[in-house]
């Protein structure tokens, strides 16, 4: 068994082709955008669609995007399996961007289109066409994680690139819930079945431009010179990667807390607040994420990476609570609001990072480099898994506490609407903050690893 001491110096050598050009962060952050540009509808608007606009209960939309996205999900290490065996002229992560980018847009079009159905077929064709968007989500969302190891070796560099990509995301992810109800209502002219399919059908435009663009720019190294890891082998990677571990329970549950943040949002405005015509700029402040994203790199050099998610945490906690406070007085609403999405931009930008570093300790203490798989379960599975768990876990609350769709809702519903949006969330958040109090003797000792790294690699171009 491996040992590591507990603290080594820095190691000195690092080539200077591990420095991005630019215009090539650009184009890693477009990655995201296109990505969130669709699936954020997902996440924020699915449940309210099937509820108030496909025309199903709470209970079976809450049901049914439990079971979807928990089946969906196992196909996360399936992708990761695959992009760790790919070998292509293009390189081994870039190459999915080209393949996957119509699929998905036009997956998740047929997830927001509403067919004229009854009954059984109606929630037999909801369930196929989430899955079929969800398959090509995984498929296209884990070469964005697990191209970052294969951009630079250098890890100031992959951090950099991260805050690229994440606010590349975040503004998809702005774009995405500021702009689909307003457009919604502007292309449906009153039809919000209509509305809601050729808004997906411009934002899917847009994403499949955003990845053609990424796939023409960017540039993988010494994926050339990479093993390709039989199948059987592939889950050895997983084995004894303990910060591994932690960092993907870290990020389930932060998915579980923003899933159900973002999904009942619109039910609060609409119902608890009684301005839905808010749900749009509330939303539009979540750009606010950028800030702390962009803040990142900065606060790490003068703390480091497990503190600083612990911070994101902590912060998107808080902010939960101010907005208990807020009760219906819009300013101090919008300032919880703006320091809880500081927190969950924060908290949501640190694993994409640090999975890089969970992948150099893969290598160093098995010998196999599986990017794909460790990447693939610790970004798209935890965000599906949480997705998942997130979306349908406030359901039964909701329909605990008597929430029928468009109707004025009783004291109890209401009640139950804000336990949902305000104090799930922020236990969820808080949970969060328990695994990564167990990471900081991993990240102690990243140097030392990188720098047995870069002597095997030296020694293999003898």
């Amino acid at each position: 068994m491996k040992t590591m001491p507990q603290s080594l110096p820095e190691p000195q050598s690092t080539l200077l082709s591990d420095k991005v050009p630019f215009h090539r962060r650009i184009s890693y952050a477009l990655t995201d955008t296109g990505g969130n540009l669709l699936y954020s509808i997902i996440g924020a608007y699915l449940l309210y669609f099937y509820t108030d606009v496909f025309g199903l209960s709470v209970g079976v939309a809450g049901a049914l995007l439990l079971i979807t996205r928990l089946i969906d999900a196992v196909d996360a290490p399936l992708w990761g399996i695959i992009v760790d065996r790919t070998r292509s002229k293009y390189g081994q992560s870039r190459p999915y961007f080209l393949w996957l980018c119509f699929p998905f847009a036009v997956f998740t079009v047929l997830t927001f289109t509403t067919p004229d159905l009854d009954g059984t077929w109606k929630i037999v064709y909801a369930s196929v066409t989430y899955i079929l968007a969800g398959i090509a989500y995984t498929g296209i969302s884990t070469p964005i994680t697990s191209i970052l190891p294969n951009l630079s070796r250098d890890p100031d560099e992959r951090v950099v690139l991260n805050s690229f990509r994440m606010v590349g995301g975040n503004i998809g992810n702005f774009a995405a819930v500021t702009f689909t109800l307003p457009l919604v209502a502007f292309l449906g002219a009153g039809n919000d079945q209509k509305g809601f399919f050729w808004t997906v059908c411009l934002f899917g435009i847009v994403s499949i431009i955003m990845f053609l663009i990424a796939f023409v720019d960017l540039k993988e190294i010494n994926t050339e010179k990479m093993k390709t890891i039989p199948l059987k082998s592939s889950f050895k990677a997983i084995k004894g990667n303990w910060p591994w571990i932690i960092l993907v329970t870290s990020n389930l549950i932060f998915w579980i807390a923003l899933t159900i943040r973002t999904s009942t949002l619109v039910y609060y405005f609409e119902y608890n607040i009684g301005q839905k015509n808010l749900v749009p700029l509330i939303n539009g402040i979540s750009v606010i994420q950028v800030l702390g994203m962009i803040l990142i790199p900065f606060i790490v050099k003068f703390t480091n990476k497990y503190s600083t998610m612990i911070l994101g945490f902590v912060l998107a906690a808080c902010g939960q609570v101010v907005l208990f406070f807020a009760g219906d007085h819009i300013g101090i609403l919008i300032v919880g609001w703006i320091i809880a999405c500081l927190g969950s931009g924060i908290a949501c930008s640190m694993p994409f990072a640090m999975l890089s570093d969970t992948v150099d300790y893969g290598e160093w203490k098995s010998g196999l480099r599986g990017s794909g798989i460790l990447t693939a379960i610790g970004s798209a599975f935890c965000i599906k898994a949480g997705s998942g768990l997130g979306g349908f876990i406030p359901t039964q609350f909701m329909s605990a506490f008597g929430y029928v769709p468009n109707v004025a809702q009783s004291a109890q519903s209401l009640a139950g609407i804000q336990f949902v949006f305000i104090w799930l969330p922020a236990i969820v958040f808080a949970l969060g903050i328990i695994p990564m109090l167990f990471y900081r003797r991993f990240e102690r000792n990243e140097s030392f690893i990188r720098k047995q790294l870069l002597i095997k690699e030296n020694q293999a171009k003898v």
